[in-house]
């Protein structure tokens, strides 16, 4: 039995405070990580305000954590104490469904989420199966690694699932926590990256974060400018856009996809994708594997997201931080 020492809420939209809770015997295909960091994601602000109906209290957000593995169970084979793993969105998949053996874990019909039913990283302890402890490569800076583990997995998994080419000309929308990580995926990638934001006077610092060019998505004639000429955009937002404006800006069979948590139905009309053989998809996270590639291309071409960093103890700072939207363009906590 191990005591966990954490930060916890009692009720939606509550003060983070004190909270201790013990874990029970380790199970076999388990690891414990020791955190060093965990950055703060709006996901768990919604899930601290219980915006998806599936909050349990007392809450301890957190799912985007950096440690160090200080206990493994007896069954577990690629990891061992000491590792420096990553730990995201999920952490444990039945492992036996197709969605499982194929590797596409994350789409498991009973993929446990870090922060869904369980304690997660704000705090000094966190407990997963050992499929979703992702070891970090020798190198990466640790401080910077955490929003990669869910933010970063969530925009560079689009990029393969589409199978997106260096060619493209592509677009991002918002240009915040996820969609500046976006425009240095797709910037390394080998796109023409285009930045729709409703803060054109930010160009210069959008254009340093690898947009090609920057387009007013307030301007109706800025967006018009650009009819017909993408070939795959990616949503960040998760508020309701004029769609069909977007679906113009796309190329005959060019793709829009979502991984904005868009609460509202998408209005999406029918004969703007029939028209073009357009399409439109959505996707979560990724899988274990991909994680370890996008880690692998991370620290092959230096892409981190930019951060803020807060002690844990002033997470209530921190969270109010990012609500009040002044975060730039990551928060993370120490331990």
């Amino acid at each position: 039995m191990r005591k966990v020492n954490a930060f916890a809420a009692s009720e939606p939209g509550g003060t983070l405070v004190p909270f201790s809770y013990n874990l029970p015997d380790i199970g076999t295909d388990q690891v414990d990580i020791q955190v060093h960091y965990c950055g703060i994601c709006h996901s768990d602000l919604s899930m601290l305000n219980n915006d998806w109906g599936m909050t349990q209290y007392p809450f301890v957000p957190g799912h985007e954590v950096i440690g160090e593995v200080v206990s493994v169970g007896r069954e577990v084979k690629n990891l061992q104490e000491g590792d420096i793993v990553g730990l995201g969105w999920n952490s444990g998949s039945c492992m036996h469904c197709d969605q499982c053996m194929s590797g596409s874990h994350h789409l498991c019909h009973s993929v446990q989420g870090t922060i869904v039913g369980r304690h997660g990283g704000f705090a000094d302890y966190v407990r997963c199966h050992w499929s979703w402890a992702i070891a970090i490569p020798e190198g990466v800076d640790l401080q910077k690694a955490g929003p990669l583990l869910c933010g970063g997995i969530t925009v560079f998994n689009p990029i393969v699932l589409w199978n997106i080419k260096p060619t493209d000309k592509v677009g991002v929308i918002g240009i915040g926590g996820l969609g500046h990580m976006a425009l240095k995926f797709l910037n390394k990638w080998g796109c023409e990256v285009v930045a729709f934001s409703s803060h054109p006077d930010k160009e210069a610092q959008i254009k340093a974060m690898g947009a090609t060019s920057v387009i007013n998505s307030r301007d109706p004639k800025e967006l018009e400018s650009i009819a017909g000429t993408l070939d795959f955009i990616l949503n960040t937002t998760n508020v309701t856009l004029d769609w069909n404006s977007y679906l113009t800006c796309l190329a005959p069979k060019g793709k829009f996809h979502t991984v904005g948590a868009v609460l509202e139905p998408m209005a999406i009309p029918a004969f703007s994708l029939i028209m073009g053989e357009k399409s439109v998809g959505g996707s979560p996270l990724g899988s274990p594997a991909l994680t370890r590639t996008m880690l692998d291309f991370c620290k092959r071409h230096t892409i981190y997201p930019v951060v803020e960093e807060f002690p844990m103890e002033q997470v209530n700072e921190a969270i109010e931080h990012l609500e009040k939207g002044k975060a730039r363009y990551r928060v993370v906590l120490k331990r």
